[in-house]
């Protein structure tokens, strides 16, 4: 038996990044790249490595260019992680696991770094096939949080529940992690959103500037635990513009959708500090009468165009700045 799962890259469409602080966020996961896991049984448990885990290389060169793309940290940690955190979740659980062994490997097309939660689509992919493998049924709403715990305490890697909701409940999920439910029952309200007619979005990223959430995440973590007023009152602000966008939903009036992506993204600029290549991104976007804000971290962004004639503007304005526009596949 061979076993395949996937998953898909997110994009926080509103209300991020206070998702890690108590507040709400809609987000989604797209068809146009995704992260695939292939299982099968085997006499030994083995991790084959994967592209961004090579060590051969044609020179010193492609050793740098490798390094520069991928980073020191291949996949097959986040593979090793999630097989280890899957077994302690079933022993604490207590679910008996048989004996058998498996062979696993990963492939991911989903753009390194880049703020669409492409490391959480490999470990939830991962997840699934180890659930599928040991007939483990693990809840929609405890996948996220065994999910976060591999990147938190396994790899220590900063970042809240949003990505990996999104990436357990797939298409368009509205998020409200109140600090009430949090504390009470460990995982926040979250509802799946019928798009009716969607708003018209796109997604545009450059590569080269890939930095991991972490960066990010960690700064604000110790802000606002520290009570920072300003933050603490973004936090609440963010939530406010997804508990907007929601009604949008409901209502399939997407006419203010625009103009509250802007002020996302503001409100996060005068709060974190932010790239001048990220922010001349989100500003090119902007400068067709395109809406634009972060997916996530950086690197790439999302907004809402009036028409083709616009859009065809958008992606002439990121073809010239390195950056590569495209109409996400929401799945």
């Amino acid at each position: 038996m061979i076993i395949k799962t996937v998953s898909y890259p997110r994009a926080a469409l509103i209300g991020n990044p206070s998702d890690g602080y108590y507040g709400k966020t809609i987000a989604f996961t797209f068809a146009d790249f995704q992260a695939d896991i292939t299982l099968y049984q085997s006499p030994e448990l083995e991790i084959l490595p994967g592209r961004r885990d090579t060590t051969k290389f044609a020179g010193l060169k492609d050793l740098a260019e490798d390094v520069a793309h991928y980073g020191y940290y291949g996949g097959v940690r986040l593979l090793k992680a999630t097989i280890k955190r899957f077994y302690d979740y079933c022993t604490e659980q207590g679910i008996d696991l048989d004996e058998r062994n498996f062979t696993i490997r990963y492939h991911s097309s989903i753009p390194l770094h880049l703020g669409l939660a492409g490391s959480s689509a490999i470990i939830t992919a991962c997840m699934r096939a180890l659930m599928n493998y040991y007939s483990v049924s693990i809840p929609d709403h405890t996948l996220p949080n065994l999910v976060l715990s591999v990147e938190r305490q396994e790899l220590g890697i900063g970042g809240g529940l949003q990505d990996r909701v999104a990436q357990a409940y797939q298409g368009i999920v509205y998020m409200d992690f109140d600090r009430g439910l949090m504390e009470s029952r460990g995982y926040g309200g979250y509802e799946r959103l019928e798009p009716g007619k969607m708003p018209r979005l796109f997604i545009a990223y450059k590569p080269e500037l890939s930095e991991g959430s972490e960066v990010v995440h960690n700064d604000l973590r110790y802000r606002f635990d520290n009570g920072e007023e300003k933050v603490l009152k973004a936090m609440v602000q963010f939530g406010e513009y997804a508990r907007q966008v929601r009604e949008m939903f409901i209502s399939g009036d997407y006419s203010d959708l625009g103009r509250i992506m802007n002020a996302n993204f503001d409100l996060r600029r005068s709060i974190c500090a932010i790239s001048r290549e990220n922010e001349a991104m989100v500003e090119a976007a902007r400068s067709t009468g395109a809406s634009a804000k972060f997916t996530g971290s950086g690197g790439a962004i999302i907004g809402t165009y009036a028409d083709e004639a616009q859009y065809t503007a958008v992606k002439e304005a990121m073809r010239a700045i390195g950056a590569i526009a495209i109409k996400p596949e929401i799945r």
